[in-house]
């Protein structure tokens, strides 16, 4: 089942609060953002990130 552009990804919580902290509420608000921005922010770890990747390429989005 496809994440909705609407939401965030089903991620732990730290990784949550960090995308929320940063102004990133929903999958679509992360399109374009570079992958070392929201690498580096505290509480994103390796497999949310790669989470959020997958879940952006399966409606042909990325990180920049």
């Amino acid at each position: 089942m496809a994440t909705s552009l609407d939401e965030l990804p089903r991620i732990g919580a730290p990784a949550t609060r960090a995308l929320h902290s940063a102004g990133h509420m929903t999958l679509r608000d992360l399109a374009g953002v570079p992958k070392s921005q929201v690498a580096a922010l505290h509480g994103m770890g390796p497999k949310a990130l790669g989470i959020i990747e997958a879940a952006l390429a399966e409606h042909n989005l990325a990180l920049s």
